[in-house]
């Protein structure tokens, strides 16, 4: 259980420099102990030193919070993804879709030490005349010079690795989508609060999360595409020059706002987050819309479905290889729908080379493995993510039972006619798989995926318009926000001589709330900013 301090504090700063974990920090002119980082001491000391140190008995057990977590500083962010309700445009350059693959598939890949003894990920393009490097960091702003980024050396690496969460890759797809509404990713940056990522991945509709759990696993996910650094080595292609990218990170992590709330003891309870994030250098060559009009540089992107977010958030425990293989086909269906896709490239994809290996020569191994896949077919389809079998080389018998009881009729006097006629023939749908049935998988093809309508390539002129629309809301955005403060809202208010109550009923709220957003503690979003802006102008005409 972690520790907090409460309003007793004499603030000597004497327990700051002895906790193990640096868990204890300067928030304002009072100490604060993040919940995050405070482990009860666990691994250093028999009990809490802080605890143990004080003359005062300051630091006490942690006690969750009651009532309403109020944000009692605004944060103005970014207008909100997935305007439509269902897809956003995304930066998918290479330089994305690998790092995706790192998110998703971690150990799985080929990690290799370099010429420094630093582990990284190496992907050829361009014929192999090209390369995209990406290494870990432990840090998510440089402390250094952007040049020269600390890396992360073999087994700390590794142990980061292993410690990766599959749906940091979502938080990922979001920053690529948040990039595209800017005009210069590499030098602007966007800002999103821990509300707003709850809704894109569906975390608001878990009740057996507490508040501070949520917030711990989504400064986590946050945290994580922003600790790897990528290099670019791109060769000449017709009329795009070469493109040099040096290490560098592939998202700054530029600041974490927490907002805190105080309870009758005056301890402090984490009640929000707000993080504002910036694209590296990758952006200023592949995410360069100027540069793509002049021809020096590219502009590539793709369509996320916030249905794939959602999605990969679900099953991403009971079915870690169908949400990898979702968000390697993000990618790869851009590059048309009729792209062929062997049934190893699939398996390595959903399971890393290690396991393919080890269900060639072990059979035990192999029935589990295949199992698996087909499985994970399966619940694909569930999702509208529909395989489509090559007839010839992955023919009706070595296909998934699934597939062939596709046809079988709900109607129970139909469904026995169905399993009489199949009784009848040479081979029955439930007969025993060919005994070579894994070497003629390792042969079969898929010849596409049909995919959601939602995760359809947009069209050049409607991303165009979508980026135009996104633009014009974030200036509105900005412009509403400007003009509609707390202390504003409540000096129109009076000038207006509305009482809280009649202001509250006029919008069907409670008065608690009028007070909280004058006040500063609360944060509204952009309906109530012009639900209220409406109001006041309707009464300011009377």
């Amino acid at each position: 259980m972690a520790y907090t301090i409460t309003s007793l504090c004499t603030q000597c700063n004497d327990c700051v420099p002895l906790c193990p974990t640096a868990a204890i920090k300067q928030e304002g002119e009072k100490l604060w102990i993040d919940p995050m980082l405070c482990n009860n001491c666990e691994g250093f000391y028999e009990q809490p030193l802080c605890a143990s140190i004080c003359l005062n008995d300051v630091p006490v057990p942690l006690q969750a919070k009651k009532g309403r977590c109020k944000v009692n500083t605004k944060v103005n962010t970014s207008p909100r993804l997935f305007s439509n309700g269902k897809t956003h445009p995304f930066a998918s350059a290479i330089v994305v879709w690998e790092a995706c693959n790192v998110l998703a598939q971690r150990q799985s890949l080929p990690w290799q030490p370099d010429e420094s003894g630093n582990l990284c990920h190496r992907r050829q393009v361009s014929g192999g005349r090209g390369e995209v490097t990406l290494c870990l960091t432990d840090t998510c702003i440089p402390t250094c010079t952007p040049d020269s980024p600390a890396v992360l050396e073999v087994k700390a690496a590794e142990t980061a690795i292993a410690s990766w969460d599959i749906r940091s890759a979502c938080l990922h797809l979001m920053y690529a989508a948040y990039a595209t509404s800017l005009e210069r990713p590499w030098e602007q940056s966007f800002t999103v609060n821990d509300q707003e990522i709850s809704d894109y991945l569906g975390l608001s509709k878990r009740k057996d999360l507490s508040k501070l759990a949520k917030l711990t696993l989504i400064k986590d996910l946050v945290e994580q595409p922003c600790k790897l650094l990528v290099t670019v080595d791109w060769a000449p292609q017709g009329r795009f020059r070469k493109i040099t990218v040096p290490q560098s990170h592939l998202w700054h992590l530029i600041n974490t706002h927490q907002h805190f709330q105080e309870d009758d003891l005056g301890c402090k309870h984490l009640t929000g987050l707000t993080f504002t994030v910036k694209a590296g250098q990758w952006a200023q060559f592949f995410l360069n819309r100027q540069g793509a009009k002049e021809g020096t540089t590219f502009y590539q992107y793709g369509t996320l479905p916030k249905s794939l977010l959602m999605n990969v958030m679900s099953i991403w425990q009971q079915h870690e290889g169908v949400a990898r293989i979702m968000l390697w086909l993000l990618f790869k269906t851009r590059m048309g729908t009729e792209q062929r896709i062997t049934v190893p490239t699939l398996m390595r994809i959903a399971y890393g080379e290690e396991r393919l290996l080890k269900a060639g020569s072990q059979r035990e191994e192999r029935k589990r493995l295949v199992r698996s896949f087909e499985s994970d077919l399966e619940v694909l389809n569930r999702y509208q993510i529909q395989p489509i079998f090559d007839p010839l080389t992955y023919p009706l018998e070595i296909q998934p039972l699934w597939v062939k009881l596709a046809d079988l009729p709900d109607d129970a006097e139909a469904a026995l006619e169905f399993w009489t006629s199949d009784g009848s023939r040479d081979h029955r749908l439930t007969d025993a798989a060919p005994r070579n049935k894994w070497q003629r998988l390792m042969n079969a093809r898929l010849l596409k995926f049909e995919i959601p309508d939602d995760w359809a390539q947009q069209s050049p002129k409607i991303a165009k318009k979508t980026s135009e629309e996104y633009r014009k809301q974030e200036r509105k955005h900005h412009q509403s926000t400007s003009l509609l403060s707390g202390p504003q809202i409540a000096a129109a208010r009076k000038k207006l001589q509305l009482s809280q109550r009649v202001l509250a009923d006029r919008v069907g709220k409670s008065q608690s709330w009028i007070r909280d957003i004058e006040n500063g503690r609360l944060q509204l979003n952009e309906k109530d900013y012009a639900m209220l802006s409406e109001l006041l102008q309707r009464f300011a005409v009377r």
